[in-house]
């Protein structure tokens, strides 16, 4: 199974200490860069919360949030940090006369990181529930990439698919325009009252057909669609791997591109750097 880079999950958990929410949501990014938003009374978790992440996550910008409300019968065993709150309380009047305006908000006090704190026999037991919690999201969010993933996984198969067809349209196409290629060029000999000997107008034909052969670049192009079918039934984390057959197909329609003399074969060069922009483009959401 390959995997998305965006996802998200929400947990909600409620203990006699009072209620718990964790969020976890990704954006795509060229490595694995996790952000936590946690009261300050949990901080200490941060370190664990980021193994977890890195064993089983390669790449994203993950932003983990906690938010915890207690109950009564916990609230009443919480306690001011009196020292810390009295220095915030000073900061805050100073700014106010400095600025010569605004309140004080006592509400937003309580709410200053170290204002209020749970009391240390409390933690170690809310921070087993926290952790066990984020477990249970962290499989939430990594199922919820997974079948964003397999959306993503089928829409580039299909065009792998489209590729194959566009390659075997080109390659029935060559005969014909190797025929019309060698009729123009008698031609415009017969034209211009030119009388080249068999050989020589042989060796213009070979010459000719040479510059105009797409036949290894469709054999390239048949390949790369092979192996990044591979690479996609394999599963993991091949977003590189992906990105880097993105290259090579596009490498080889360029070249398809530049050698043709025909305004269908010219179509189909079009249209394989369309698919393969698209699929690109999906690519950019895989881990």
């Amino acid at each position: 199974m390959i995997y998305s880079m965006t996802g998200f999950a929400r947990l909600e958990i409620k203990k006699s200490w009072g209620e718990a929410v964790w969020e976890i949501r990704s954006v795509n990014q060229r490595y694995l860069e996790p952000f936590f938003r946690l009261p300050e009374a949990f901080r200490s978790l941060e370190n664990s919360l980021r193994d977890k992440l890195r064993q089983r996550l390669t790449r994203g910008k993950i932003e983990c949030t906690l938010r915890i409300e207690h109950n009564n019968q916990t609230a009443s065993a919480l306690h001011l940090n009196r020292d810390w709150t009295k220095q915030v309380i000073q900061s805050l009047q100073w700014i106010k006369n400095e600025a010569g305006e605004g309140e004080i908000n006592l509400t937003d006090i309580l709410r200053y990181p170290g204002v209020v704190e749970v009391p240390e026999q409390d933690l170690d037991a809310m921070s087993l529930d926290l952790l066990s919690a984020f477990d249970e999201l962290l499989n939430d969010f990594i199922a919820m990439r997974g079948r964003e993933g397999a959306k993503l996984q089928a829409i580039i198969q299909q065009r792998l698919e489209v590729i194959n067809l566009e390659v075997e349209k080109v390659r029935s196409q060559m005969p014909s325009v190797l025929q019309w290629q060698r009729d123009r060029l008698l031609q415009r000999f017969q034209e211009a009252q030119l009388q080249l000997e068999p050989q020589r107008l042989e060796q213009e034909m070979v010459l000719l057909a040479q510059r105009i052969d797409v036949e290894e670049e469709l054999d390239r192009l048949q390949m790369h669609v092979k192996e990044t079918t591979n690479i996609l039934q394999k599963g993991g984390a091949v977003g590189r791997k992906l990105d880097f057959m993105m290259q090579e197909l596009n490498r080889e329609s360029n070249t398809l591109s530049s050698k043709s003399i025909n305004a269908e074969i010219t179509a189909s060069g079009v249209e394989l750097k369309v698919l393969i922009e698209q699929m690109r483009e999906q690519i950019q959401n895989l881990e």
